[in-house]
C-alpha cells in the first residue's frame, strides 16, 4: 500500500478508538480526521489523500440534505400534534420495555422496507423520546433497536435503501449477471429481520446501557394543580381514564373530575370522560405542560382564549409571586391577572400541596409558584421586575396546533407517495413537505432551525469526508482485494470473504461507499471462480446495510447516538453479534435460492 492508504488507515483507527474511550464527541473527532488528512495533502501535493473540495462535498451530499430536510418535516408533525395521531395506534402505552420493543419494532421494519430508512427513524425519534418519558422506560435501550430495526427492513425489498438501489444501478450495466426484482432480497431479508428482532428482544436488557434520566419526580417540591377540559369534539369523550392515557404519565396524577356540578373523587381507571369533564391534576411542570399538549383537553380557564397574539406563539413561563405583586391577596379571577400581565394562569404550585378550587378562585400568595401561558415577551417585561420573582421559559412549551394536524399528516403523505413511486427523489420530495409544513404555519421558520439536530448532520458530512479519503487513496480497494484474495478458490469462503470485508467498510465508511467499492472485487471474483454472480451481489446488498457495530458506517446509527447517549462500545458490545448472525444467515441461503 501506498503512504496514503496507511496514513488513512491511522487516522480512521484513531477516530474508532477515540470513540471507544469516549475521548471526545464524534464530531470533534471526525472534523479533527479531515484536519490531518487535508494538512497532508496540503503538504505533500498529493492527489490519493483528501483536496479541501472533497472534504467538504459530503456536507452537500442529497442523503445529509435529506436528513436535515426531514427534521423540519417532523418539526411540523410534532408542532400540530400529528405524531401522536400516528404513533399512539401503533405503540400504545406499554409498561414493560418488552412490550414496547414489541408495539414498535415491527412496524417501523415494515415501514423501512418501503420508505427509506433514514424518514422513518426521523419520524420515531420524538415518538421514542416521549415514551420513554412517559413510561420511564430506558430511551437507551429503544434508541439503537428503533435504528437496527429500520435497517432490517431496508434489507427486505429493492427499495428498501438507497444501498440496494445503488447496487441495482451497477447490476444493470453487467450483462453477465440477472438484474434484481424487487422481492428477491427478501428471500435472506426476512430471516434475518426474524431473527435480529428476536435478538433485540432477547439481549437488549442485558447488552444495552440503562441511560434513564434520573427524574427525582417525587423529590420536586413543585406540585402544580392545574385542571383541564374534556373537549366536546375531541377523540378522548367515551374513552376511559386508561385508554385516554391520563393514569401513568410521570409525575402526575389525576385528584378528582367535575362533572355536571358534582365532584368525583379518587376516580378509578375504568372511569369514561364525557364532553366537558373539568379534570384537576396534581404534578410536576414537565407532566403539566404535557398535559396541555395533549389532544382532547383545552384549558379549563377561558382566560386563555382572551390573550393577545396568536396562540401557537406563545409558550409556558414559570413565574414565582414576589411579596410586592399587586395581586397577592387577591383572587386571580378577581385581581383581573389575565388583563395585567397579558398571561393567563395554566396551574399554580404551594408548597407541595394541592390546592383546593378552581384556578380562577386561588387565592394568591407571596412565594406561589404560576405555570403561565404568555407571549415570550412576557419574559422581557418581567424579569427585571418587582411583580414575580424568577421568570423562566418552559422549554419546547409552546401549544400544539391541533387543527393543523391534518394538514401535516396530507404534507407527511405526499411525500412519502411521491418518494416512494420515484415520480420525485427523496430529497426533493422533503425538500418539498418542509417548505409546506414553514408555509401552511404547521411550524414556524424559527422553530423548524431549532428541530435541526445540527450535530448529526455535521457528523455525518464529516464521515462521507472520511469515507472518500478511504476511498481516493487506495486502502478500501487493496484490503478488499487481500482479503478475498485469502480465501483461494472455494466459492462459499470468498462469498463469506466478499461479505466480511462489504460489512467491515460499511461500518468505516458508509454503507453506499462500501458498495460501490467491493462491487468490482465481488464481480470479479465470481467471474474468475466460474460462478453465478448473484448471490454475490445479493450478499454485497445485505452487508452494505449490515451496520450494527458503529455508529459511523449508518446515518441512523449516528442519528440515535445522541438521543440514547451511547457510547462506541455499546455499538460494538450490542451489534457485533448482529453482524455475525446476518453473515450467517445471508451466506447460508444466498447460495441455496441462486446456486453458484
Amino acid at each position: 500500500m501506498t503512504w496514503e492508504a496507511w496514513l488513512t488507515i491511522a487516522v480512521v483507527l484513531a477516530v474508532i478508538i477515540g470513540l471507544a474511550r469516549n475521548a471526545a464527541s464524534p464530531t470533534t473527532l471526525l472534523f479533527g480526521a479531515l484536519g490531518v488528512l487535508m494538512t497532508a495533502t496540503a503538504l505533500t501535493g498529493s492527489d490519493q489523500l483528501l483536496a479541501p473540495a472533497e472534504a467538504v462535498a459530503g456536507f452537500g451530499n442529497p442523503g445529509l440534505v435529506t436528513v436535515g430536510l426531514l427534521f423540519v418535516v417532523v418539526a411540523g408533525l410534532v408542532r400540530t400534534g400529528a405524531l401522536a395521531i400516528i404513533s399512539e395506534p401503533i405503540v400504545g402505552r406499554p409498561r414493560r420495555l418488552l412490550s414496547a420493543q414489541l408495539r414498535l419494532l415491527p412496524p417501523v421494519s415494515g415501514l423501512s422496507a418501503f420508505l427509506n430508512n433514514t424518514p422513518v427513524v426521523a419520524m420515531f425519534l420524538p415518538v421514542v423520546s416521549d415514551l420513554a418519558k412517559r413510561t420511564r422506560l430506558p430511551a437507551s435501550r429503544l434508541f439503537l433497536p428503533l435504528s437496527y430495526a429500520s435497517i432490517f427492513g431496508g434489507m427486505c425489498t429493492l427499495i428498501g435503501t438507497s444501498t440496494n438501489l445503488v447496487v441495482a444501478g451497477l447490476i444493470q450495466g453487467e450483462p453477465a449477471v440477472a438484474p434484481v426484482a424487487l422481492f428477491d432480497l427478501a428471500w435472506v431479508g426476512v430471516p434475518v429481520a426474524l431473527l435480529g428482532l428476536a435478538y433485540i428482544l432477547v439481549a437488549s436488557p442485558r447488552l444495552l446501557p440503562d441511560n434513564r434520566a434520573a427524574l427525582d419526580i417525587d423529590a420536586d417540591p413543585r406540585r402544580y394543580t392545574a385542571e383541564v377540559v374534556v373537549d366536546p369534539d375531541g377523540p378522548l369523550v367515551g374513552r376511559s381514564i386508561e385508554q385516554a392515557g391520563l393514569r401513568h404519565l410521570p409525575g402526575l396524577f389525576l385528584a378528582e373530575i367535575e362533572r355536571d356540578g358534582q365532584v368525583l373523587p379518587a376516580v378509578a381507571p375504568s372511569e369514561r370522560l364525557q364532553a366537558g369533564d373539568r379534570l384537576v391534576f396534581a404534578g410536576v411542570v414537565e407532566s403539566v405542560v404535557d398535559l396541555q399538549r395533549m389532544r382532547g383537553l383545552q384549558p379549563a380557564t377561558d382566560q386563555v382564549h382572551k390573550l393577545q397574539g396568536r396562540r401557537d406563539q406563545r409558550c409556558m413561563v414559570e413565574a414565582v409571586v414576589s411579596n410586592e405583586c399587586p395581586l397577592v391577596g387577591s383572587s386571580i379571577r378577581a385581581g383581573r391577572f389575565r388583563s395585567e400581565y397579558n398571561a393567563a394562569v395554566v396551574a399554580v404550585a404551594r408548597g407541595g400541596r394541592r390546592l383546593s378550587g378552581k384556578i380562577g378562585d386561588i387565592v394568591l400568595q407571596a412565594g406561589d409558584t404560576l405555570l403561565l401561558e404568555t407571549h415570550p415577551s412576557f419574559l422581557q417585561r418581567q424579569r427585571n421586575g418587582r411583580d414575580f420573582f424568577l421568570v423562566s421559559q418552559v422549554e419546547d412549551s409552546a401549544p400544539r396546533r391541533h387543527d393543523k394536524a391534518w394538514i401535516a399528516l396530507g404534507l407527511l403523505t405526499a411525500m412519502v407517495a411521491a418518494a416512494a413511486s420515484g415520480v420525485l427523489t427523496m430529497l426533493n420530495a422533503a425538500l418539498l413537505a418542509a417548505g409546506g409544513m414553514v408555509l401552511t404555519g404547521c411550524t414556524s421558520s424559527a422553530e423548524a432551525r431549532r428541530h435541526v439536530d445540527w450535530s448529526v448532520l455535521l457528523v455525518i458530512g464529516a464521515a462521507l469526508g472520511v469515507g472518500q479519503a478511504m476511498a481516493n487513496s487506495g486502502a478500501a480497494t487493496t484490503l478488499a482485494d487481500a482479503l478475498v484474495s485469502a480465501a483461494g478458490g472455494r466459492p462459499w469462503l470468498v462469498l463469506l470473504a466478499v461479505f466480511a470485508v462489504t460489512s467491515l467498510f460499511t461500518e468505516m465508511i458508509t454503507n453506499n461507499a462500501a458498495a460501490v467499492l467491493v462491487f468490482p472485487v465481488a464481480l470479479s471474483a465470481a467471474q474468475g471462480l466460474g460462478v453465478n454472480p448473484t448471490p454475490f451481489m445479493i450478499c454485497l446488498m445485505i452487508a452494505a446495510s449490515a451496520s450494527f457495530s458503529s455508529p459511523l458506517g449508518y446515518q441512523t446509527n449516528l442519528m440515535v447516538f445522541g438521543p440514547g447517549g451511547y457510547r462506541f462500545a455499546d455499538y460494538l458490545r450490542f451489534g457485533l453479534p448482529l453482524n455475525l448472525l446476518t453473515m450467517a444467515v445471508a451466506v447460508t441461503i444466498a447460495p441455496l435460492v441462486w446456486p453458484f
